[in-house]
């Protein structure tokens, strides 16, 4: 019980960083017994692992549940990350790289001008409903996104990646030349193709199961990776088996496990009792406990996200340039950070992380400084403030380990320049929802590469055209200039003139302010020692088909 009560007064002094007055002990005796009732009401699960490294049980403990498992559908980290063991891609991202290897198609050229892309499809593949894979199968995966006219297009939802990475208009046609042999052309070249067909939205699904399932694919998903989907228990697990024809070689676990645990204390304590084999995203108040305790391993390495409170620019008053500028001024990052992330995390400034190539550091971070905020906000016509609503995440992410915690200490810091904020919520996938369709006032959220380019940061979250609803630019920031930037660093494969481009967005969007940049976390897993093979991807992807398990 020591971690839980650390974790609640380190909530408890997380918010004595704005706020006067002392919670009453009352408050904290409630909060440390509703943690001895998740105790005594946790369930038990035997996962000690035979006496062989082969087989077993591996149980994956998170902060949330997957939205949906159609990787074509699917915006947010805890669906990818079950995607990423169901389905694979054209080509895959080497395991803890960043590079290309092959995936479903064993090796691929392009054309001297960049305009076709040609793929040569493995042979002898099948999906785990026993679908044969081949070019059908990928024009089908492909073109449903593309076509409009595609009797699937409209089944299930929107296909948010295609058009935020801006393939639904640089894509010209998807065809198959024979039954192994696929050809992409494209309208205009695009630098970072190769790499963005890799990433898990593109994945290729079973045409069968599809028509089969409908608009209900998304609970009922059928791959050709390492793992077949078993069941799916909504708020609680989801459970994958080996799949023994794995065209990779069978994996070397029985079947994966994945829990939603959204407490970040409990699911440490289910950890340490083996009921866990690995946890994402702990307080950070238990990393001394974490790195004491024998048992278990903190892996960790720079992550490549950007954690940050996006200002809805469609609404009053953050259509107005001073109010986004105050707002800016009024948030204390370095403190915060210090408090929450400890250590784990470092303040941001611009819009991708240090560890990406075209960083720009030469760009001086808004100062804390209440005194200009307020008289910002003055020069705004707003001398008294405004009400308005701050949206706090719902579950840990990376970038944000504790929305709520967040929210109070911002609630404080905005209320000191007269900006009066109700913290509004909801689960998970409701979040999402309503953020990309504009309903907050100031929303948090995040990003984790999916790719190992500027492009992925900066076209998803900031471009015109991810801004048209449902959103990836959930600031609905719309810049002429901005635009004009990123067309042309897609269309070139120099990289220096990129790195050139990019920078010059950097300032763009510093000048702009849509966001208050808010953190560059640190990647890390809790794992315990008898847990092999699990290594973090820099990419933030999670690939368990290598993973043993020892006694």
């Amino acid at each position: 019980m020591i971690e839980n009560i650390v974790n609640t007064n380190c909530f408890f002094k997380l918010r004595k960083l704005v706020i006067v007055h002392h919670l009453p002990i009352i408050s904290t005796f409630l909060t440390t017994c509703s943690i001895i009732v998740l105790l005594l009401t946790l369930p038990v699960l035997h996962v000690a692992a035979d006496s062989h490294s082969m087989g077993g049980t591996f149980i994956f403990g998170r902060g949330g549940d997957s939205v949906g498992l159609d990787p074509a559908l699917e915006e947010d980290g805890e669906s990818f990350k079950v995607c990423d063991n169901i389905y694979d891609t054209l080509v895959h991202y080497k395991d803890g790289s960043t590079e290309i290897g092959p995936g479903l198609a064993t090796n691929w050229e392009s054309s001297a001008d960049g305009l076709t892309w040609t793929f040569y499809l493995r042979k002898g593949v099948s999906f785990h409903d026993g679908t044969p894979f081949n070019a059908e199968a990928v024009l089908f995966s492909l073109n449903r996104q593309h076509v409009k006219s595609h009797p699937f297009h409209d089944v299930g939802g929107s296909y948010v990646y295609w058009v935020a990475t801006g393939l639904a208009d640089i894509v010209d046609t998807i065809t198959a030349k024979d039954e192994f042999t696929v050809e992409i052309k494209l309208k205009t070249a695009y630098a970072p193709f190769i790499y963005t067909i890799a990433i898990t939205p593109f994945s290729i699904v079973s045409p069968t199961a599809v028509k089969e399932f409908g608009d209900k694919y998304s609970s009922n998903p059928v791959g050709t990776g390492a793992f077949k989907f078993v069941r799916w228990d909504r708020k609680d697990k989801i459970v994958l088996e080996a799949n023994e024809n794995y065209w990779g070689g069978k994996p070397k676990l029985d079947r994966v496990i994945f829990r939603s645990i959204p407490d970040n204390s409990v699911r440490l304590i289910e950890l340490q009792q083996g009921s866990l084999h690995a946890m994402e995203f702990p307080n950070p108040d238990d990393l001394e406990q974490i790195r004491k305790d024998e048992n278990i391993e903190l892996l960790s390495q720079p992550g490549m996200s950007i954690g940050y409170l996006a200002m809805n620019m469609e609404k009053s008053p953050f259509d107005n340039h001073k109010v986004r500028l105050a707002i800016n001024h009024a948030i204390d990052k370095s403190t915060i950070i210090e408090h929450l992330y400890q250590g784990l995390g470092i303040p941001a400034k611009n819009p991708i992380p240090p560890t990406l190539w075209s960083y720009d550091d030469t760009i001086e971070d808004y100062e804390y400084n209440p005194k200009l905020a307020k008289q910002l906000l003055t020069e705004a016509g707003y001398p008294n403030g405004f009400e308005t609503t701050l949206w706090a995440l719902p579950v840990p992410r990376p970038y944000i380990p504790d929305g709520r915690a967040l929210a109070e200490v911002l609630q404080s810091e905005l209320s000191n320049i007269g900006i009066k904020t109700k913290i509004v919520t909801y689960d998970w996938g409701t979040y999402l929802e309503k953020t990309k369709n504009g309903e907050h006032d100031i929303a948090m959220l995040g990003w984790s590469a999916d790719l190992g380019d500027p492009d992925n940061f900066f076209y998803f979250l900031l471009s015109k055209t991810s801004a048209e609803k449902p959103a990836g630019n959930i600031a609905f920031y719309r810049s002429d200039a901005m635009q004009d930037i990123l067309e042309k660093a897609r269309a070139t494969t120099d990289k220096s003139k990129r790195t050139s481009l990019y920078k010059e967005a950097q300032q763009i969007f510093h000048k702009d302010v849509p966001w208050v940049p808010m953190a560059h976390a640190k990647q890390i897993l809790v794992v315990n020692k008898q847990v092999k093979n699990l290594t973090l991807n820099p990419l933030n992807w999670k690939y368990f088909r290598n993973v043993t398990l020892e006694r």
